[in-house]
């Protein structure tokens, strides 16, 4: 890749980081405002003794996860070296933004690596569904080697190409490269905020994909983020609004994930720990998020992602204390109420 290309690409990738840590990037409405747990005024354990540990793709960890946010140039090594200690730190599992940069440059490798500060965590790579119909499987296999990932997440942003002025637009008919890549190293199935239906799940499961990052409707809205850079550049978005709010909720989109029987990772719109204990309610095995980590590391450094993570975890085993619960992963529908326009998408889709 030549040196212009490279410089538009980490300019992209800046901006992105830049719009989505801002108000007009986010959802007009987060569905997990839907959700009310069921308070039990005798707990079970003291709040010391809550448990919170799954095992997820064969390692324990918290049922949280820092993800996606990036890599591919110069500043992203320091983003993701101190997102990669917390996480060492706290024991929860991390993922990398898009390794392209990183193929096509092999020299920015650094600003991907973090098992130097992170040797046991449960580490995920990335890579683009325009990327998986570029590159060779084995390719794919080696990037997630080299940085030493437990697994590569491939993202399915598809809205988001199609409304980037500098996007794929040719993405149909990936999935015979998807079981490919599946053969060779776990992948994770993961959206980009517009959420993963019970059908896709199905045919995601048959493509032998070991997980599934929901990523729905409610948080970063990366039509939102396109737009706005549309209108930096004093583009045409008239038609592009319409598709402002599009997606899947991502609390409807846990419950349709299941229908795969594939383990779960809820993220879009999981704004604190109340949020992700609502999505182990509803059968994600983890919970997600990444606005929130790159906007404390922008605005407070380490100490404010490192303080962002214990809210998280946190806020967590208080719910599962206030629930009645001996451990976060114990948290079940049963615990929960499903109100307002969520009940009725739920309804309309068969979910009792």
């Amino acid at each position: 890749m030549n040196e212009k290309k490279l410089k538009e690409i980490e300019k992209r990738k800046i901006e992105h980081i830049k719009i989505a840590i801002g108000n007009e990037s986010q959802a007009s409405k987060n569905f997990f405002d839907d959700i009310y747990f069921l308070h039990s005024a005798i707990p079970k354990e003291d709040l010391s003794d809550i448990k919170l540990e799954t095992k997820f793709l064969g390692k324990k960890i918290k049922p949280f996860m820092i993800t996606a946010i990036t890599g591919g140039f110069p500043k992203a090594e320091k983003i993701n070296k101190t997102l990669a200690k917390i996480a060492q730190e706290e024991n929860i599992a991390l993922g990398l933004g898009s390794q392209r940069m990183m193929k096509e440059e092999k020299k920015l490798k650094y600003t991907y690596f973090v098992r130097d500060v992170a040797p046991d965590i449960l580490l995920v790579g990335n890579i683009g569904i325009a990327q998986l119909l570029t590159y060779k499987p084995t390719e794919i296999e080696e990037l997630a080697k080299e940085i030493d990932a437990d697994a590569i997440a491939v993202h399915f942003n598809i809205l988001q190409e199609i409304l980037q002025p500098e996007g794929d637009k040719k993405l149909a008919h990936f999935e015979e490269k998807l079981c490919e890549v599946a053969e060779l190293v776990p992948v994770i199935a993961k959206e980009t905020g517009c959420g993963i239906s019970r059908e896709v799940a199905k045919k995601l499961k048959e493509c032998k994909v070991k997980a599934i990052d929901v990523s729905g409707y409610g948080g970063t809205s990366w039509a939102k983020v396109e737009i706005f850079r549309k209108k930096l550049r004093k583009l045409d978005v008239e038609e592009d609004l319409a598709f402002s709010e599009w997606g899947i909720p991502t609390p409807l989109s846990i419950v349709e994930a299941k229908f795969s029987k594939l383990p779960i990772i809820a993220s879009g719109g999981i704004r604190n720990g109340i949020d992700a204990a609502k999505a182990i309610a509803l059968g994600a095995q983890i919970a997600g998020a990444a606005r929130t980590f790159i906007k404390a590391y922008i605005e407070k450094g380490e100490e404010g992602v490192r303080k962002t993570a214990k809210m998280y975890i946190n806020q967590m085993k208080k719910v599962a204390f206030l629930t009645g619960c001996k451990e976060v992963t114990e948290l079940s529908r049963k615990h929960i109420m499903i109100t307002g326009k969520l009940k009725e998408l739920f309804e309309a889709r068969g979910i009792k």
